[in-house]
């Protein structure tokens, strides 16, 4: 599970030269202030053109190309409102990694605390990263199809789950899921997830409850990430569908409204 970290504790390791910085953010964001020694990792990047995360292989490369490797320690942090980190932490615990640290606190509290920033692009030293899938993470469509023991969570907006928004041509959900609105599940002074009594009441208002196997998903998984990362802080059991409702509307599958 992913470790969040304190700024007061990041502030301390930011010279160490055995964690790896990574902001997801897109290229302007960062330079427009990053944190020290971070190197830019666009999530956007991991993504093909019909908005579906590159083949394993493929994302194996772009984050050695980073600078991660085995024996580096990856510590990420994002701006609001979360997504990219949450996405890149999944996709490091989908590939095995148990050492994945997240500041629990967004860049713009950073830099609001005083905190120092830097501007200068960080040129990274390509290594080799090492994958070693957790298959236990990811739901795939046909995981959707056959699971008949598992509740479905859909973390897009009300508005898109009614069927009242429609962005996929198929307006609607995915039979049986139920619907909590990714933003709730954020915090409310720039923190990256909600407290846990709050998590807690959304999943209860819903009929969710400890022991479920719980399967996340959004339109093309970075909305669901956050949900995936909160609920596994909160301990609960959950896999992410990361190619979620886009590729579930292109397929002909039935849809709730």
């Amino acid at each position: 599970m992913v470790t969040l970290v304190s700024a007061q504790w990041l502030e301390e390791r930011l010279d160490a030269p055995e964690f790896l910085l990574l902001d997801p953010r897109r290229p302007m964001r960062y330079l427009q202030g990053h944190l020290k020694n971070a190197v830019n990792l666009p999530m956007y990047k991991a993504f093909d053109a019909e908005a579906k995360l590159l083949p394993d292989d493929q994302l194996q490369q772009w984050l050695g190309a980073a600078g991660l490797d085995d024996q580096t320690t990856p510590i990420i942090y994002d701006g609001y409102d979360g997504q990219n980190g949450a996405l890149l932490a999944w996709l490091l615990e989908y590939f095995g990694r148990a050492d994945v640290h997240l500041l629990n606190i967004f860049y713009d509290r950073w830099k609001a605390e005083g905190r120092a920033v830097f501007y200068r692009p960080v040129t990274p030293q390509p290594k080799g990263f090492t994958a070693r899938v957790n298959p236990g993470l990811r739901a795939t469509i046909d995981d959707i199809r056959e699971g008949t023991g598992c509740r479905f969570i859909d973390f897009r907006s009300r508005e898109e789950y009614t069927g009242e928004q429609d962005r996929d041509g198929k307006p609607g959900h995915i039979p049986r899921a139920v619907n909590i609105v990714w933003r709730d599940l954020v915090g409310p002074e720039q923190e990256v997830i909600a407290a846990p009594e709050k998590i807690e009441r959304l999943l209860s208002a819903v009929g969710i409850q400890r022991g479920d196997q719980l399967i996340g998903y959004c339109r093309a998984g970075l909305r669901a990430a956050v949900g995936y990362l909160a609920l596994r802080q909160a301990g609960y059991d959950i896999r992410l569908y990361d190619r979620s409702y886009a590729e579930w509307a292109r397929s002909g599958l039935p849809v709730e409204v």
